[in-house]
């Protein structure tokens, strides 16, 4: 009996296996490539911070404290990229200090920073000044000097030259105007007694203090800025509007007048009521006090 041979399968054609040699190769170069890309992702999400560690959410839940300048400044430009971007606005213009006193125009010229995020910033600013106004009471008796020194810090803040403001307070040490009657250099300012105590004259203050800033950094009073003083308190007193204390102002800190011992007495007058040391006044003794 002769068995019959195990027909033969149809032979491949040498093209026929290099086409099957390349759709293997190719579905081997799609795992390798799927595998890449799951470690990719994989990668990115171990990169990508969680939840709880992203500005917004810190802030949200530790509040704002919890957060670095340079985050806080990322949350109020927005957009992508925000951290990065306010990196190179902290370093391009000198840190906080240097965006308060930068115009929106300045602004612009950062790389990444569009009319949308240099009006975030222009705007965050101002509210800012807005608010430490605030500070200074209305209707009521001016009695914390460090009231003052906020609201001196916020009307002055990023001033790039010095100015000169009047506060004129009734016989009650209640606010009554504030007017700016100085604007200078970024090194002196100049005032006549004329342009101070006018505002003051025609507002019936009682009392007047005195803040101007020095955009330099430095607080410590000028031998200019004693003289000026000098001359005004004199001439307070002459008119019957007493000058309480001289604020300085800069961005390091602020310099009382009175604090420091360089508030001078008027010429030929005592002040035996201490009515020049804002924090020691009391308004029911200044009501009556009218100088000799």
């Amino acid at each position: 009996m002769i068995d019959n041979p195990t027909p033969a399968g149809p032979k491949t054609s040498p093209s026929a296996k290099v086409a099957l040699d390349r759709g293997s190769k190719g579905r081997q170069e799609q795992t390798r490539a799927g595998g890449r890309a799951d470690d990719d992702k994989a990668a990115l999400a171990l990169a990508r911070p969680a939840p709880i560690e992203r500005p917004r959410e810190r802030l949200l839940v530790f509040g704002s404290a919890s957060l670095a300048d340079v985050e806080l400044l990322a949350l109020v430009l927005g957009g992508g990229h925000a951290l990065e971007r306010a990196t190179l606005l902290l370093r391009t213009l000198g840190g906080l200090n240097g965006i308060a006193r930068a115009l929106p125009q300045e602004l612009l010229r950062v790389p990444g920073i569009g009319d949308a995020s240099a009006s975030s910033i222009a705007a965050a600013l101002e509210l800012a000044r807005r608010l430490g106004r605030l500070h200074l009471p209305c209707r009521q008796p001016l009695r914390d000097a460090h009231a003052l020194r906020r609201f001196a810090r916020a009307a002055l803040r990023g001033a790039e030259q010095e100015v000169f403001l009047v506060i004129g307070l009734d016989a009650r040490l209640r606010v009554q105007v504030v007017r700016e009657v100085g604007l200078g250099t970024v090194a002196a300012v100049t005032v006549h007694p004329r342009e101070v105590f006018r505002p003051l004259v025609r507002a019936g203050a009682h009392s007047t203090l005195l803040v101007h800033n020095h955009p330099s950094g430095e607080s410590k009073p000028s031998h200019a800025d004693i003289e000026l003083t000098e001359r005004l308190v004199d001439a307070g007193w002459l008119l019957g509007v007493p000058v309480l204390d001289h604020l300085i102002v800069s961005d390091s800190g602020e310099t009382s007048l009175v604090e420091s011992g360089m508030m001078p007495t008027p010429t030929g007058i005592s002040d035996p009521t201490g009515t020049c040391d804002l924090a020691r006044t009391n308004p029911d003794a200044i009501q009556d006090h009218e100088p000799s």
